[in-house]
């Protein structure tokens, strides 16, 4: 307000002689003082709520997302997705292009092959410390002799889906013996973990046929293929694999990555890689399914008797057995 009319109002509020006229004046001008007020209350609530960005479904914000424990630059994860394997889609640009979720400079790390003694464990140890999370595909036989370690991938929140019993090229099968391998090691993921996991499955070597993919899709598993492929399988040395996943990632911008928690040097390598992720400013997402996995209950009681009983009620070895002295 300029200073002539603020003397202009003051004036005639001082010539007002009738005091139950300026009592009223007076009673309004509060209530319009306390109008503009919550307004701007109002107004900077809405300029907050709106500059605070929602993730995906609008249940979770980047406010809410606590620190990392002893990293406070850490890669984290920047967005969880949820995926309606409903009819089996199939995502990765190698093979299936219809669902493009991914942003520019996102990223969805992948796991095949584990559990695996050493190296399993190393790789969970390398994403807890940057806080992020990661999709893993076990092969059926390995969550069966190490299903602790299973456990441990589940307990730490990351996703978990399979990746057939015996890592069998399906390609190569009669289509009821394809049908067994995947069925059995959905089973046998299971069975070790206690509770269903994922509906999500990955070929072994990516190799699918057109029947195996209307099997998945009549039972509701999305199937996993990548966008690149780390080929850390045929590497040595972890600066190999770090190498060999930054170039990919620069080449395509965004993208899911398969590795292998199962390969030594990828478990060496992840420490390193997690960081230049961050530093080359990659955003990580977490890929989870709406619904778990429906398992076959021929296979889940087979499996169940080959661990020496059925594990949704099972304690933790540790809490079972422990040294007292040696």
């Amino acid at each position: 307000m300029g200073t002539r009319q603020q003397n202009s109002e003051f004036d005639w509020l001082s010539e007002a002689a009738d005091l139950n006229g300026m009592e009223h004046r007076m009673r309004a001008a509060t209530v319009c003082v306390m109008a503009i007020s919550i307004t701007l209350m109002t107004g900077a609530v809405w300029a907050q709520n709106r500059a605070a960005p929602a993730s995906v479904g609008g249940l979770e914000t980047l406010a809410q997302r606590p620190a990392c424990p002893g990293n406070p630059e850490a890669l984290g994860v920047a967005r969880v997705v949820e995926i309606d394997t409903t009819g089996g889609p199939g995502f990765g640009f190698e093979h299936f292009k219809a669902y493009d979720f991914l942003r520019d400079g996102e990223v969805v790390l992948t796991f095949d092959d584990g559990p695996w003694p050493g190296n399993t464990p190393a790789v969970l140890k390398a994403l807890a410390e940057q806080c992020t999370k990661a999709v893993f595909f076990p092969i059926g036989k390995h969550a069966m002799w190490h299903p602790e370690i299973l456990k441990q991938v589940a307990a730490e929140g990351h996703t978990i889906g399979s990746h057939t019993w015996s890592h069998a090229d399906l390609s190569k099968l009669a289509p009821d013996q394809a049908k067994e391998e995947i069925d059995k090691g959905v089973s046998a993921v299971r069975v070790a973990l206690g509770q269903p996991e994922a509906s999500f499955f990955r070929f072994p070597a990516l190799r699918h046929s057109p029947e195996l993919l209307t099997y998945l899709s009549a039972r509701n598993i999305g199937t996993f293929s990548t966008d690149m492929d780390s080929f850390d399988f045929k590497m040595r040395k972890p600066e190999q694999v770090v190498a060999s996943v930054v170039s990919k990632l620069k080449k395509h911008g965004k993208g899911i990555v398969l590795m292998h928690d199962f390969q030594h040097a990828t478990s060496l390598a992840l420490p390193e890689l997690l960081v230049q992720l961050k530093t080359s400013g990659y955003k990580i997402v977490q890929v989870k399914a709406k619904e778990p996995v429906q398992t076959l209950a021929e296979y889940d009681q087979q499996l169940e008797k080959e661990l020496g009983g059925g594990t949704a009620d099972s304690r933790a070895t540790l809490s079972v057995v422990r040294t007292i002295s040696e």
